[in-house]
């Protein structure tokens, strides 16, 4: 050990990846951070340190979800020490829960502003037209299209579609567990679940069914779980992308975890007889190719 406890800290925050910053204020308060693997302009690294009877601290990223603990005593920590730790790790936990429900609370209600401010998306919108689908009640505000996030009942976040097919979501706002859901003249009983918002819409186009854009992959279950708790006894499919072209296939992969916990469908995309050269991944991908497929054939 290094005659200052601060450094060895650091050290500590270094070994873990998270890098560490220049100056470590050791007041027992939580401190925020740019971690090493954070984008420039956020803070999700934290921290908290002592120096006070036996120097401890905790801290860890809340993107990469790392927590971890920091003794000057080691292993010869006493059961003070250890509570002291605890203390200091509940007191980081209720902090991020509060600084995530203001974060969230400020995305909703930029999300409402900007979906006011917005008109009805055109129907000309380069990616739509791109893409070969409707509106579906979207807005745009500008070039930007703007989806709707709801989670929970509540608007929660938009994401914005730039006529390049360059998505963002709101900083700060809830996007886990959130969707948006195609159901304007749904003709037929069965409820689709898939990422994307183009995906959506062609699924919705071409089979009448509602569809819940979950916007990714890793909010398959979530949202899958949110509709079966809706429709419990409902005919729900998990439509996955294939995402063949990408080390373990994580849109195949999500889907089928997801149909797998609610008792539901899983359907992937059909490649058979298509041109995989552009390196297609979902619905809307090998809808298109097909209606080209056809228009060859008819010419």
């Amino acid at each position: 050990m290094s005659a200052s406890p601060v450094t060895d800290f650091g050290a500590a925050m270094a070994a873990a990846g998270l890098g560490a910053p220049e100056t470590i204020i050791a007041d027992g308060n939580i401190q925020r951070f740019r971690a090493a693997d954070d984008k420039p302009g956020t803070r999700n690294g934290w921290y908290v340190l002592h120096v006070d009877g036996t120097p401890a601290g905790a801290f860890g990223s809340w993107r990469a979800g790392i927590t971890e603990t920091w003794s000057a005593a080691g292993d010869d920590a006493t059961e003070a020490d250890r509570r002291a730790m605890r203390r200091l790790m509940e007191r980081a936990r209720q902090q991020r829960e509060a600084e995530r429900r203001d974060a969230h609370a400020a995305a909703a209600a930029k999300a409402k502003h900007m979906l006011e401010q917005a008109a009805p998306a055109d129907p000309d919108h380069p990616y739509l037209a791109r893409k070969a689908i409707s509106t579906h009640g979207i807005r745009q505000l500008g070039r930007a299209l703007l989806i709707p996030v709801y989670a929970d009942g509540e608007l929660s976040s938009v994401q914005s579609i730039q006529p390049d097919g360059n998505k963002r979501f709101l900083s700060g706002g809830r996007t886990s567990g959130g969707c948006y859901l195609l159901n304007d003249g749904t003709r037929r009983p069965e409820l689709l679940i898939c990422e994307g918002f183009a995906t959506a819409a062609t699924l919705h186009e071409e089979t009448g069914a509602a569809v819940w854009c979950a916007f990714n992959a890793g909010n398959l279950l979530h949202v899958a779980r949110a509709v079966r708790r809706q429709r419990p006894q409902g005919e729900v499919i998990v439509c996955g992308d294939d995402d063949r072209w990408t080390e373990g296939n994580p849109g195949a992969a999500k889907a089928r975890a997801a149909a797998l916990d609610i008792g539901a469908k899983l359907l992937l995309p059909d490649w058979t007889g298509l041109d995989l050269s552009g390196h297609p991944t979902d619905f809307n991908d090998c809808y298109r190719l097909r209606r080209a497929a056809a228009g060859r054939a008819a010419a």
